[in-house]
């Protein structure tokens, strides 16, 4: 390591990066002068989320572009992405709301595509930010307004897969999150109301009407909260089941549209189709 990579170390360390040496290479590679060099450490040290001063996120295999001030795709969150692949069908119409960067559609979007059915994709989210980020990663229609404002009429009735990442986090919690995600994160992309299922009974309600028969809804939520979680899905009147990874810390609510159909299905290795009957 150069003496001044092991300054810039020292500094992470310093300030409470526990990755210190891999954060260091990273910024290193990131930076195109030392002069940014030593701005972009600053802002770190300052405790901006890495992903952030560096502007990109690894998820699921793709680099997701970022800005400052823009939520930032967790790794859990792949577990999701991974949900919604085992349900994908050839010609699905996916939506991904409250999308931030775009990370979830994105990822949904390569995989498919990789695997030579490629779907069509749409995107929304209510930040500008988060928006301007989205149309850099998505390969499909991404759309600045609030839950399903700004969709088109005319996939009522279409979608076949319906991801929601919402904010789950209770307000009264907030202050409780690292300083990251308090001070850098917006509060729209965290802050889920008094009990954290705001948000999502907004989805659940309106998801329905905008779901094609065996269509599905994807949300993540916590550990704690998932039993409320499944009562709002079944409330709105969707069938409702929960999917748990013990390796990611990840808990999924699946909604599934009660009108369903005989559809081809991706297999459980996620290569071969089978098909299978949506109940």
């Amino acid at each position: 390591m150069t003496p001044s990579l092991t300054l810039i170390v020292s500094r992470l360390r310093a300030a409470g990066c526990v990755f210190a040496e891999d954060e260091a290479r990273l910024l290193a590679e990131a930076a195109r002068t030392p002069g940014e060099l030593d701005a972009m450490v600053d802002r770190r040290v300052a405790g901006l989320p890495l992903e952030q001063v560096v502007g990109w996120a690894e998820f699921c295999g793709l680099r997701i572009a970022l800005e400052p001030g823009v939520f930032v795709p967790r790794r859990r969150t792949e577990f999701l992405v991974q949900q919604a692949l085992s349900l994908a069908a050839p010609g699905d119409v996916i939506v991904d709301l409250c999308c931030g960067a775009g990370a979830i559609a994105a990822a949904l979007a390569a995989s498919l595509a990789a695997w030579g059915r490629p779907a069509e994709v749409h995107a929304a989210d209510i930040d500008p930010a988060a928006v301007r980020c989205a149309r850099r990663n998505v390969p499909g229609h991404v759309y600045q307004g609030d839950l399903f404002e700004p969709l088109p009429a005319g996939l009522r009735g279409r979608v076949t897969i319906l991801t929601a990442n919402v904010p789950y986090v209770p307000a009264g919690e907030i202050a409780f999150l690292p300083p990251e995600a308090r001070a850098h994160e917006p509060g729209v992309a965290l802050d889920g109301g008094a009990d954290g299922l705001d948000v999502l009974r907004r989805v659940a309600v309106e998801a329905p009407g905008w779901l094609a028969p065996g269509g599905h809804l994807l949300t993540e939520t916590s550990e704690r909260q998932a039993p409320h979680a499944v009562g709002v899905l079944a409330a709105a009147g969707l069938t409702p089941r929960l999917a748990v990874s013990a390796d990611l810390q990840a808990t999924v609510v699946i909604g599934r549209s009660l009108y369903h159909e005989r559809r081809w299905c991706l297999g459980p290795n996620l290569h071969e189709p089978d098909v299978r009957r949506m109940q």
